[in-house]
């Protein structure tokens, strides 16, 4: 009967072990793994979960280097999106005037999501001042908004998104481990 209940005790606790991680990993609300040799952090964003915001690094720039990215899914399909690749788009990033560039543009459950690229930045600045930011403004909001020749409301149904950024750090340094993995194994 001890074994019984010590058998049971066993299978409870490694429950409420993998319970307890669960959460945690839910609270943290980040994804950090590797595809096509480089690795990733991205977390969904709050008004649309389907909305990303992303960090990639690759092992060619000794995993020095981050390339920071952002998609919007939208219902909206004019017929034209084609020709906003490659093209900056006027964005809000809380109330800083700013652009993005389209990267590119993919069917996504009878939508479409739009990736936008912000650029590729030394690592530890750009990481220390994102979270900066994040940290003195409270959130981390990106609006599209209409400029010259680009009317918001057609392309997006919903133009504004907000990350959380509270676990970046963390998940930026769990992002470098599994970049230099990477570089370690092609060595």
């Amino acid at each position: 009967m001890k074994r019984v209940l010590l058998i049971f005790l066993l299978h409870l606790s490694l429950f409420f072990i993998v319970f307890a991680y669960q959460a945690q990993a839910d609270e943290r609300n980040w994804e950090i793994s590797k595809y096509e040799g480089q690795s990733y952090a991205l977390v969904s964003g709050e008004i649309q979960r389907t909305d990303k915001f992303s960090f990639v690094l690759s092992p060619e720039g000794q995993c020095q280097e981050v390339s920071s990215m952002f998609s919007f899914f939208t219902w909206n399909n004019p017929g034209d999106f084609d020709q906003l690749i490659g093209r900056k788009v006027p964005i809000k990033l809380n109330n800083i005037e700013t652009t993005a560039e389209v990267l590119t543009t993919f069917p996504y459950k009878e939508g479409l999501k739009v990736v936008f690229y912000f650029g590729t930045f030394p690592l530890k600045e750009y990481i220390y001042t994102m979270y900066k930011f994040y940290e003195e403004e409270g959130i981390y909001q990106i609006q599209i908004v209409d400029g010259l020749n680009f009317v918001a409301s057609k392309y997006f149904d919903i133009t504004e998104n907000n990350w959380k950024f509270d676990n970046l750090i963390t998940s930026i340094n769990d992002a470098f481990e599994i970049c230099k993995n990477i570089k370690d194994l092609k060595i």
